[in-house]
């Protein structure tokens, strides 16, 4: 019997929901003895240890009992998303306007599939995104000392969201 994620997607997102926390993910890795089931949570303020520590006890009890992860052990992991945080779902291209982010494409746009900047937001499935400065994008690197465009007169590039293979948070200090 195989994993349903979508099963254990269920179970979290009930629980969570119940003590106020929000799934930013779920991912099952591994095999074997070294399989892992991942769960990164998210509330208003940030979770402690204890939120980490609550879902993971109830969780873990109710996987247990519905043998919802087959298969023998698995290791269950909770933890935050963490400063540079993953953007999966499409209300977080609208939750952190305003922030710095990373975004690898799955096809090209305008000839490159990374890029860095501040988020716009999304609308009609397109992922707004102001570039920085003159920063290269992509593998063609520019000089170093070639000066930055200030970030107000940066281009600006839409990804369709279908496009983004990976966009992340960048923590900024």
């Amino acid at each position: 019997m195989a994993l349903d994620i979508e099963q254990v997607r269920q179970i979290v997102n009930r629980v969570a929901g119940s003590n106020g926390l929000e799934v930013v993910d779920v991912e099952f890795r591994g095999g074997g003895k070294a399989r892992m089931l991942r769960v990164f949570i998210d509330k208003p303020g940030g979770v402690t240890h204890e939120d980490c520590a609550d879902l993971s006890r109830e969780v873990g009890t109710i996987l247990d009992v519905e043998d919802a992860v087959p298969g023998g052990s698995y290791t269950l992991e909770v933890s935050s998303p963490g400063l540079d945080r993953k953007l999966i779902k499409p209300e977080d291209y609208t939750r952190f306007v305003g922030q710095k982010v990373k975004v690898t494409t799955r096809d090209a746009v305008n000839g490159s599939r990374h890029f860095q900047g501040r988020l716009q937001g999304l609308a009609e499935g397109r992922v707004k995104l102001q570039l920085e400065g003159n920063r290269p994008q992509g593998k063609h690197r520019e000089r170093k000392d070639a000066g930055s465009v200030p970030l107000e007169n940066a281009a600006q590039i839409e990804i369709d969201l279908s496009n983004v293979e990976k966009a992340n948070l960048v923590p900024e200090f």
